[in-house]
């Protein structure tokens, strides 16, 4: 159970009032104790202030034979109670304050009225406890300074965990946009060879027309009998049969270190085997290199290619860059 500096100060033989006049006057334990050892010598009533408070105890003092002792309690008469005692501990206590706080604190709850008088602390055993409660003050605070070192390095584990989320986000972003770019390329690439070919299709059209008609002219000038001959069609081409293969098989060869082999499915795109490459071996591939036919593969432009659209089905042996 964690003690309020009320506690601590009513728990090392203050006043229970002046603790509290203390407490509320300063901020902290440590100015409290030096508060409480500035007043020691001044009566309660001025250190108060209240008007209110000097009633009571004037009324208190005339309807009382007796005095008030160090402990601000009723000074006891011979014969009669003059503490409360806590059989669990031993310890004694001037009012039922004191003995309602140590229950409450400690749990216990067999006590005994005693006939037995509290002392006063001297001033050298105020001393001694003032410097007992300094020494439990600093330990306090070491021990809060500790959970705050702990907790500053909890938080900045969570802000690097929360950096490195993000800068992997990004990164798989940043490679998705990439394929994206090389799909796009790809696809404008095949658009534009297509157009090329329609056009010189209609160039190789026009020629065919033109030289016809030239041989017409010359015909009727010569005076010979004009044959129109139809255009041959072309004899489609058969389709090649090839052999259905689901898988490549891959010799990579990189900078250093022996040969990668590794088998990838026909649909594997160059980028995936670029990344297969950097979480095996720790290299980044820029380009792929065909030895023959000799063709570069590079990144950004080429690496949407699958295996199967690249022509390395159903193997290949590849210079990685």
């Amino acid at each position: 159970m964690v003690q309020s500096d009320y506690d601590l100060l009513v728990e090392m033989g203050f006043d229970a009032q002046r603790a509290k006049l203390a407490v509320n006057k300063t901020k902290g334990l440590q100015d409290a104790i030096e508060w409480l050892d500035k007043n020691q010598d001044n009566p309660i009533e001025e250190l108060d202030g209240s008007t209110s408070t000097e009633q009571a105890l004037g009324a208190t003092s005339a309807s009382t034979s007796g005095s008030l002792d160090a402990d601000g309690d009723k000074a006891e008469t011979t014969g009669t109670a003059a503490s409360l005692k806590c059989m669990d501990c031993g310890k004694l206590f001037s009012s039922p304050e004191r003995a309602e706080f140590h229950a409450t604190r400690t749990e216990h709850t067999n006590f005994e009225e005693s006939t037995e008088v509290i002392k006063p602390l001297t001033e050298e055993e105020k001393k001694a406890k003032l410097a007992e409660l300094r020494e439990k003050l600093a330990a306090k605070r070491a021990a809060q300074a500790s959970i705050d070192q702990q907790d500053a390095k909890k938080n900045e584990a969570i802000r690097r965990k929360k950096t490195q989320d993000t800068e992997k986000l990004k990164e798989d972003l940043r490679k998705k946009e990439q394929l994206k770019e090389a799909e796009k390329r790809k696809r404008e690439k095949l658009e534009d060879a297509q157009a090329k070919e329609r056009v010189r299709q209609q160039i190789k059209e026009t020629q065919e027309a033109r030289r016809l008609q030239a041989e017409r002219e010359k015909a009727l000038r010569e005076g010979r009998a004009v044959q129109d001959t139809p255009p041959t069609a072309s004899k489609p081409q058969q389709p090649k049969v090839t052999a259905s293969h689901s898988e490549s098989r891959l010799q990579l060869r990189l900078p250093s270190g022996p040969p990668l082999i590794k088998t990838f499915p026909v649909e594997t795109t160059l980028f995936e085997v670029a990344s297969a490459i950097e979480s095996e071996r720790g290299f980044a591939p820029s380009t792929f290199t065909v030895t023959f036919p000799r063709k570069v593969f590079q990144q950004g432009i080429d690496f949407g290619l699958t295996l199967k659209e690249a022509g390395m089905v159903p193997s290949c042996a590849l210079i990685v860059g």
